[in-house]
């Protein structure tokens, strides 16, 4: 049996050791994006699977309600099922993304592979239709996610839970920052 301190510490070295990873100018550029997107009336659209749709709900309430921002996710089953059924799985993303998103708007892609194909098949979609895209991925540095976006954030880990960690707290960092400073 493993030291459980032992154990403990090492884990969250390694999730602060990848949180400190940020490129701060990155969030900088995603940061002015969602703003410029937001004064013009538009969106943000965040979208993952599994573990990441989670934090696409966490991240649409808080744009929402605390920083006033319009945002949506595609977390309704009837829409996934829908799309998925009628158009294949790996396009179900974009199929929304046709009949939600409007040009100028942002979606943000949130996969720990970077490899998930509706995400990618998404990306193509959305640049097609003149939304942008900030990606966030984890797993290998060449993932094909990585590649698509307008702004790709990055985590250097392959352990899921370490990625979807650190990809919400850097997502929800971005929203902190625009709630505080609207009170500036």
């Amino acid at each position: 049996m493993k030291d459980i301190k032992k154990y403990f510490n090492s884990y969250f070295s390694t999730i602060k050791s990848r949180l400190d990873l940020i490129d701060i100018n990155q969030l900088e550029e995603a940061i002015n994006l969602i703003k410029r997107v937001s004064k013009l009336g538009n969106k943000v659209i965040i979208v993952g699977n599994g573990g990441s749709a989670s934090i696409a709900s966490h991240l649409t309430v808080d744009f929402i309600n605390a920083a006033k921002i319009k945002a949506i996710n595609f977390n309704e089953s009837s829409i996934i099922t829908c799309f998925a059924n009628d158009y294949g799985y790996e396009h179900w993303v974009s199929k929304a993304l046709e009949y939600y998103a409007n040009y100028g708007d942002i979606v943000i892609l949130v996969s720990s592979s970077g490899q998930s194909e509706n995400m990618l098949i998404a990306a193509n979609k959305a640049k097609s239709i003149g939304v942008e895209v900030v990606t966030f991925s984890g797993f290998h540095s060449n993932n094909p996610l990585r590649k698509l976006g307008n702004i790709n954030f990055w985590v250097n880990s392959n352990a899921y839970n370490i990625v979807e960690m650190t990809h919400h707290i850097w997502l929800l960092s971005i929203v902190d920052y625009i709630i505080e400073e609207k009170k500036w």
